[in-house]
């Protein structure tokens, strides 16, 4: 059994990650490298780093050492899991499976159908998001051994996640002056669908779900006047006559959000 970390490896070993997580937002490493540095912190059998793709709907894993499967749930499942609402309130930093509610556990096809079958015992899974509000993707860590109380490494991971969050944002990898948007099928659409700017196509997106101005709002860090505002443009841009044409619009474009 491996010797348990000192608090000073385990702050040195956050310095790797950090500087693994600015070599990936520039382009100049992989993300393979962030989780490399990451073992540092916290010794773990699996470990994931997703980023959320706003125009499918899913996340897309960039580096990672789950089976198939459980890659898998990441990408397609994981934010329709019941766990999910809580993981992603920015108010909470890493939610480790120690502290998951047994009834949410109950409730989890994540934890049932994945995490149970791999023999998990412990890790933590933590939203990463942009600067600006935005949800990016996510951190996925497991361990088949219960870990220490108290550890470190908790609020070190948490720590770490305006780094993490950077390495997964859209505009990971060599810099230009516009963030790149992936391009889905629609019409007039050579970068972005309908000519919507990056943050247009979030609220579009969270229009899909039925949210209002305020619920948006809460979840993208603005106002709701600025969400207004912003489905003002929306509308306008798309030539539609009100936010549910806009939602079915983006339905076709197979833009979606996190439920």
């Amino acid at each position: 059994m491996a010797a348990e970390r000192s608090v000073a490896e385990i702050l040195d070993a956050a310095v790797g990650v950090r500087e693994a997580a600015r070599g990936a937002a520039a382009g100049t490493a992989g993300p393979d490298a962030v989780l490399a540095a990451l073992s540092g912190v916290m010794e773990y059998d699996h470990a994931s780093l997703a980023r959320w793709d706003p125009l499918r709907g899913c996340h897309t894993t960039l580096a990672g050492s789950y089976p198939e499967d459980a890659t898998a749930y990441i990408e397609t499942r994981l934010h329709r899991d019941p766990v999910f609402p809580v993981l992603r309130s920015p108010a909470r930093g890493g939610l480790w499976l120690g502290d998951v509610p047994g009834r949410l556990l109950a409730a989890s096809p994540g934890f049932r159908e994945v995490l149970r079958p791999l023999g998990i015992e412990d890790g933590v899974a933590q939203c990463l998001f942009a600067v600006d509000g935005r949800y990016v993707g996510v951190l996925n860590v497991s361990t088949r051994r219960p870990r220490c109380a108290p550890d470190p490494a908790r609020a070190v991971v948490t720590l770490l996640s305006e780094a993490l969050a950077e390495a997964v944002a859209p505009h990971a990898g060599p810099r230009s002056e516009e963030p790149a948007v992936a391009a889905v099928p629609g019409p007039g659409a050579a970068s972005r669908p309908g000519g919507l700017s990056p943050r247009e196509l979030q609220v579009l997106a969270e229009l899909t779900a039925g949210r209002t101005n305020r619920e948006i709002a809460e979840r993208l860090y603005v106002t709701p006047r600025t969400v207004g505002t912003h489905i003002e443009h929306i509308l306008a841009k798309l030539d539609l006559p009100n936010r549910a044409a806009a939602a079915a619009r983006a339905a076709a474009w197979g833009i979606g959000c996190p439920r």
